[in-house]
C-alpha cells in the first residue's frame, strides 16, 4: 500500500512536469528533474526516496522540535539570540522585497548560524534515533582492534554518547549552542559525524539532513520571531523507548503572539 501511494505520487507530479516543464520547485520535482530521462517511477531508488521523506523524515523531525522547545522554554538568552539573528537575517533583504514576506528563502536559512547551532546541541542532548544498530554482512573489526564476526549485530547509543565528558568535555550535559561557532567570526563549525552521529555517518549517513535542518530552522526561526512559547516550569517530560526519542503525551506549551513585534 505505501508502495503503491508512493508511485502514485511519482507518476501525478511526473504528468505535471511533462505539461508544465520543470517549473516546480519542491523538493520532489527537483529531484525528478536532476535524473536522467530514462530514470523511470517505478524504480525502486525514487520511490525510496519519496518514502524516506513520508515515513522516516515525519517522526524524527518532529521529536527533535519537540525536545527543542522544551530546551528552549528555560533560556530566554538562547530565544533572545535566535530573535536577533532572524531579525538581523529579514533587515538585510532589499528594500521594498515583498517576496516571501513570512517565509525564509534558501539563502536567509544558511545565514542563521547560531539557530543551526541551536538545533544542532539539542539534538546531541536528545537525538531523534537514539539507539541503532547494524548486522555485520561479513567479517569485519572495528577502528579499536575489536573482532566482530558475520552476523553480529553492533549497536551503539547516541543518546549516552552526547552525554559523555570524554566525549564532549566537562560540560557535556549543558545545553551551549555556542560550542558550535567558531568564536572568530561566529559561524557554524560542523563536528565530526562519527563524533556527533544524530544523522549517522559514512555511507549511510542519513539521507534527509540537509531537508531536515531547512524544516527545523524554517520552523523554528518563524514560530520564535512571531510567538511566545511558554512551558510550565514544573513540567518534567518522560521519554518514549521507541525507534524515535518520543516525548511522552507530547510538550504541553502556552502559545502567544509576541508584543514587541
Amino acid at each position: 500500500m505505501v508502495h503503491d501511494f508512493a508511485d502514485r505520487i511519482i507518476q501525478s507530479r511526473r504528468e505535471e512536469m511533462l505539461r508544465d516543464g520543470f517549473e516546480k520547485h519542491d523538493l520532489l520535482s527537483r529531484f525528478m528533474a536532476s535524473q536522467d530521462e530514462t530514470y523511470s517511477e517505478s524504480e525502486v531508488p525514487l520511490r525510496d526516496v519519496v518514502i524516506s521523506f513520508l515515513l522516516a523524515g515525519r517522526e524524527t523531525t518532529s521529536s527533535a522540535l519537540t525536545w527543542f522547545f522544551w530546551l528552549l522554554s528555560s533560556r530566554p538568552d538562547v530565544q533572545r539570540r535566535i530573535r536577533d539573528e532572524v531579525a538581523a537575517v529579514r533587515a538585510r533583504r532589499a528594500q521594498g522585497d515583498v517576496d516571501n514576506v513570512v517565509g525564509l528563502d534558501l539563502d536567509e536559512l544558511r545565514e542563521m548560524h547560531y539557530v543551526h547551532a541551536a538545533i544542532t546541541e539539542s539534538m546531541r542532548l536528545y537525538p531523534p534515533v537514539p539507539v541503532n544498530s547494524l548486522r555485520a554482512d561479513k567479517d569485519d573489526v572495528l577502528p579499536d582492534g575489536t573482532a566482530v564476526q558475520a552476523g553480529w549485530f553492533v549497536a551503539y547509543n547516541s543518546y549516552g554518547m552526547g552525554r559523555m565528558k570524554s566525549v564532549w568535555g566537562h560540560d557535556a550535559r549543558e545545553f551551549r549552542p555556542e560550542r558550535w561557532l567558531n568564536p572568530a567570526d561566529g559561524a557554524f563549525r560542523p563536528d565530526s559525524p562519527f563524533r556527533y552521529v544524530a544523522f549517522h555517518a559514512g555511507p549511510r549517513l542519513c539521507l534527509g539532513k540537509e531537508m531536515a535542518y531547512i524544516q527545523m530552522k524554517s520552523i523554528v526561526a518563524c514560530v520564535v520571531e512571531e510567538l511566545d512559547v511558554a512551558v510550565d516550569g514544573a513540567y518534567q517530560p518522560r521519554q518514549v523507548a521507541s525507534l524515535t526519542l518520543r516525548m511522552a503525551d507530547g510538550l504541553p506549551v502556552t502559545v502567544k503572539p509576541r508584543r514587541d513585534c
